[in-house]
């Protein structure tokens, strides 16, 4: 957990508090947040972060500075008196206000524990959730006719990830089992998105990777 003035930053439940009330803010908005607040005080540049938030799509520039001020709007913070988050003119952006993080989870959010390849591709998985599909706006896309929009969603915590179902047309498979609920994943798991075939894998406590003999047939 991160916290600062009277807001606690949640990374387990993904959450935003103010003196123990929920502050709502969006999916992305949090991630952004934890990166800024995890590596203050240093400031983050946009290209930086764009390829964070963002690692597999190109976004408009504007999609970060919405970001930012929503995690403002959510803050109270301004600005042109910044409080937490402070704008470094040209370049990106810096988490300014005292913060304490307290011991919790023994990886940190915004690097990734895990991944999903594709063929070549490899896409990169923080702690959080991650959604997979054909729109151009979620985390993992699979541009395939066989994959829905919003196919299917992976839930990333310190200690193991699971698969979801996002009520798809074509279903979602881990081997040659159907996911109809949270399905926790292992090392080396073969997952089928409609009827693209990807590939899981996350780190070792000990940080090599050991791939496990699960695969679909």
């Amino acid at each position: 957990m991160i916290s600062f003035d009277r807001f606690t930053v949640d990374l387990d439940r993904r959450q935003l508090t103010h003196g123990g009330r929920e502050v709502h803010i969006s999916s992305k908005a949090f991630e952004l947040l934890v990166m800024l607040a995890g590596a203050r005080p240093k400031v983050l540049s946009k290209k930086e972060l764009h390829k964070r938030l963002w690692p597999t799509t190109f976004v408009a520039e504007a999609n970060l500075s919405n970001l930012v001020a929503e995690i403002r709007k959510a803050l109270g913070d301004r600005a042109r008196a910044p409080l937490f988050i402070r704008t470094a003119h040209g370049f990106g952006y810096a988490f300014c206000g005292d913060a304490t993080t307290v011991a919790g989870a023994q990886v940190r959010p915004d690097q990734p524990v895990c991944w999903i390849e594709w063929g070549r591709m490899r896409f990169p998985l923080s702690i959080g959730e991650h959604v997979i599909g054909r729109d151009e706006d979620v985390e993992i896309r699979l541009d395939a006719s066989t994959v829905s929009r919003r196919h299917a969603q992976l839930i990333v915590k310190p200690n193991r990830t699971l698969l979801q179902d996002c009520g798809s047309k074509n279903g979602t498979f881990r081997g040659n089992e159907r996911v109809t609920s949270s399905t926790p994943l292992a090392d080396g798991d073969a997952i089928r998105i409609g009827s693209v075939l990807v590939t899981f894998h996350m780190r070792s406590p000990a940080g090599t990777t050991q791939t496990a003999a699960n695969t679909a047939t």
